[in-house]
């Protein structure tokens, strides 16, 4: 029986250097940046700022931060640092809110007086996928693990959702029975009554209530927060969707191209483009986000009717934000629009990126550096003290919970039997023995090492048995297990990729925002919170 081939890790290999034919720019290369000249001058940085102004002033954040980021994004070598994220509930999972951080402290890195660099929120409004966006996970005091979905119409782009009522009580009876300090307590729900109350609340959207809240956590930082669905920005990134429809089957076979080439070289391609599958979207008559097909020369199709070159171009004449681009075109649609120097991105957008590189130059364009996210996990003063006394990190907890604690008792036990010495013992006896067999007879050494590695695997195996079963019966006793598990591996997920960032301000007041801007702008960091 033939074994299934393991696929290698694009973000692991980015990280480590290699696959520089897929990425133009590494994060070891930074230095490139900041020694850049005037960047992007062909670009209309006042067509730009103009529209971003008018975002802001109709989301009423157009505050002194943010007149004070786009007067300086007005200047002709200014550059941006991007990040963005789908548009979650309360601010979605707390690397959303680690990625903004990131932006911020990357840009502060390369910002100069003669070449300001600002830092940017995208936020996806135009994803259509609400399963993704509709939920999010609270731990308290108490260590009561508090999930909230919201009911949000399928298939709709989240920036054309209307924030309900109904939402706005889900939300707040769940900080209501949340348990935290009531001092702590109220000045989140401070941010969230800015976040709720927008100036226009007949037209609120799903995405403008994220976006408020991001711009009330990082806004005074200098993160400015952009949807590309406001008419205004959707109207100066026509042009780019235009030419798109020019070509529109030319940067899938390109993606198509380069998901070949790493699946050649071992890598899942995270991108795929089915047969006339364009990397458009349109939203149809009926609200409904449609992928765009080509059904013939100058024809298009989704599954809700047929359409014409013409008519599509006439529409980003009338509707700009009716059109967006798919997951394969929106960076560079995204790296038209701004002067991006870095790109923000988590382990996921890496492996996207690798298949974009050759998409770029049918746009003009060359692809950004993409700057690997920071990765926060958050210990809290009672966890830290059980991971010490563990002799453990989070991070090796969160990689093996149970081979973690089952290693920490055994040590703590002295149980020889499942220690890596004694397997190095055992290893080192079984390849004496093969040369010894092989002294003997020569032919027989082979068959021995193979035996012995065998054995060995067969014992390591029963080593990390025994271990699990070391934590389980530790976990019927006192819940240690369980207890590390629901803090750093809520509902089984990494904490960051689960956990609500609210959830550590409702607890420890602004202590966490502070220590987040304290940290590196990529890597990974374990912060404490007292």
């Amino acid at each position: 029986m033939t074994r299934p081939l393991t696929r290698r890790s694009v973000a692991a290999a980015y990280a480590a250097g290699e696959l520089s034919r897929y990425f133009r720019l590494h994060p070891t290369g930074l230095d490139a940046l900041q020694r850049r000249e005037a960047f992007r001058p062909d670009l209309d940085r006042a067509a730009l700022v103009d529209a971003l102004r008018e975002y802001h002033r109709d989301l009423g954040t157009l505050d002194q931060s943010a007149e004070a980021q786009l007067e300086q994004l007005l200047h002709p070598a200014s550059g941006v640092v991007v990040t963005g994220q789908q548009a979650g509930v309360l601010s979605g999972p707390a690397y959303s809110v680690h990625k903004a951080a990131s932006a911020v402290l990357l840009a502060q890195e390369l910002d100069r007086e003669d070449a300001p660099v600002v830092p940017i929120y995208w936020i996806a409004s135009q994803d259509h996928d609400a399963e993704e966006v509709a939920s999010t996970t609270l731990l308290d005091f108490s260590e009561t693990l508090h999930h909230l979905t919201l009911d949000l119409p399928g298939g709709v782009p989240v920036g054309n959702i209307p924030w309900t009522p109904d939402y706005t009580r889900e939300v707040l009876a769940l900080i209501q029975r949340f348990e935290a300090p009531e001092a702590h307590k109220q000045a989140v729900l401070k941010r969230l009554a800015f976040a709720l109350d927008h100036p226009t609340s007949e037209r609120r959207s799903y995405a403008d209530v994220f976006a408020r809240l991001i711009h009330s956590l990082l806004g005074r930082s200098g993160l400015l927060v952009l949807d590309p669905l406001h008419p205004a920005l959707a109207h100066l990134m026509a042009p780019a969707l235009k030419r798109e429809l020019s070509s529109p089957l030319a940067s899938s076979e390109r993606i198509e191209t380069a998901a070949a080439a790493l699946e050649a070289e071992g890598f899942e391609a995270q991108l795929r483009r089915p047969a006339g599958a364009t990397n458009l979207f349109l939203t149809d008559d009926d609200g409904q986000r449609r992928l765009l097909r080509v059904s013939g020369r100058g024809s298009f199709e989704t599954e809700a009717g047929r359409h014409t070159r013409a008519e599509l171009e006439a529409l980003l004449d009338s509707a700009p934000q009716r059109l967006t681009p798919a997951a394969g075109l929106r960076p560079i649609v995204q790296d038209g629009l701004l002067p991006t120097l870095a790109f923000v991105v988590g382990p996921g957008e890496i492996a996207y990126g690798a298949e974009l590189r050759e998409v770029y130059p049918l746009h003009g364009l060359e692809q950004p550096l993409l700057w690997p996210r920071l990765s926060v996990t958050w210990t809290e003063s009672n966890v830290a003290r059980l991971l010490s006394r563990l002799n453990t990190d989070a991070a090796s907890f969160q990689a093996d919970p149970e081979g973690t604690l089952g290693a920490a008792l055994a040590k703590e036990r002295g149980a020889a039997a499942v220690s890596g010495e004694r397997l190095s013992e055992l290893k080192a006896q079984f390849s004496r023995l093969a040369a010894e067999l092989g002294e003997l007879d020569p032919s027989l050494e082979g068959a021995a090492t193979r035996a012995g590695t065998r054995s060995l695997n067969q014992i390591e195996r029963l080593q990390r048995l025994s271990l699990r079963a070391l934590a389980r019966a530790e976990n019927e006793r006192s819940g240690q297990l369980d207890r590390l598990k629901l803090h750093l591996l809520p509902n089984g997920v990494p904490q960051e990729r689960e956990m609500n960032f609210l959830t550590y301000l409702l607890k420890h007041g602004d202590a966490p925002l502070t220590l987040l801007m304290q940290q590196a702008a990529g890597g990974r960091a374990e912060v404490r919170l007292d």
